[in-house]
């Protein structure tokens, strides 16, 4: 599979999904391009949804039209116009799965759906449950056709599991 590199943000088109290798730092919502902030799932496992709020906003888009299923450790008490999910520990992958099925339900054809760090999933849990439910997301969100980008930092894996993760995925894009 072809990777193709963008310093400026990358952009799928309905239904394709993307394993995107994005810098350390950052957030992958920087690199979306507008239309995405139009009807937007985030599967966000480093920035909590005050956080995303504020780039949702940054960049023009209407918090209203985004959801988020905060995977975190640390229970967080928001009260804004994002859409969320009660927070769900980065180890229960059933109950991300079981969030992520439920918020999709709020993503229509052409939306988007964004895992903002696969790492985080892969350290807290095996390997093989991690690649079922990106598998399981990934199935899903093409079912609706939507985009989904699920995000990774390319150097915090191995070749191994890399490879083994594009094999989910219709294309791989670097943002550099």
């Amino acid at each position: 599979m072809p990777e193709t590199t963008d310093d400026a943000g990358f952009d799928l088109s309905p239904g394709e999904q993307a394993l995107v290798s994005v810098p350390s730092m950052g957030s992958p919502l920087a690199l979306l391009p507008d239309r995405a902030f139009e009807n937007l799932l985030v599967v966000s496992a480093t920035a909590a949804p005050g956080r995303i709020e504020s780039l949702v906003e940054r960049r023009g888009g209407d918090p209203r039209t985004v959801g988020v299923v905060p995977v975190t450790g640390s229970p967080d008490e928001y009260d804004g116009p994002l859409w969320t999910t009660d927070p769900v520990d980065p180890s229960d992958l059933t109950g991300i799965s079981i969030r992520v099925s439920k918020a999709l339900e709020y993503v229509s054809r052409g939306g988007w759906v964004v895992v903002d760090n696969v790492n985080v999933l892969l350290m807290y849990g095996r390997e093989d449950q991690v690649f079922r439910l990106l598998d399981s997301v990934a199935s899903s969100t093409r079912e609706r056709a939507a985009c989904g980008a699920h995000c990774t930092v390319r150097d915090a894996v191995t070749d191994e599991t890399y490879a083994r993760l594009l094999e989910r995925y219709d294309r791989a894009i670097a943002v550099e």
